[in-house]
């Protein structure tokens, strides 16, 4: 199976005192031991290292960059796909929506992925299956 990864992901991932550590932890652990196939945007792994950085220090940004993002296929985001992302982000018109979050979306369908592990409800209302 392949597993879109989001930033809610890693962050609880992370941060021990978020309170979907230890769930995070143990689907992150089975996803490793079933060797499936993680997947993530460079929008993801810039979202996820700024969040990381200013909230639990550069440690912890180090720490996924070394750990985490080695084992991930990184897709980089063309112009074409940041495009319809700004379209989709300006027709769904929800302010706590994030561009990263959209341009997720239109990787997830142009992929053909329809799993993600991510905490994050915008996926679900976009029709996605989450992990968590």
């Amino acid at each position: 199976m392949t597993v879109f990864t989001d930033t809610s992901a890693f962050y609880a991932l992370l941060d021990r005192d978020q309170t979907r550590h230890e769930q995070a932890g143990q689907i992150w652990s089975d996803l490793l031991d079933q060797r499936e196939h993680l997947v993530c945007s460079n929008y993801v792994v810039v979202e996820a290292t700024t969040l990381l950085q200013r909230r639990l220090g550069l440690q912890a940004a180090r720490d996924f960059t070394h750990n985490i993002v080695p084992l991930l296929q990184i897709e980089w985001v063309t112009p074409a796909i940041h495009t319809v992302a700004l379209q989709t982000l300006f027709g769904i018109n929800e302010r706590d929506l994030s561009l990263v979050d959209c341009v997720s979306f239109v990787m997830m369908n142009q992929l053909g992925i329809n799993t993600v592990f991510s905490f994050d409800r915008h996926f679900v209302r976009q029709g996605f299956t989450c992990l968590t």
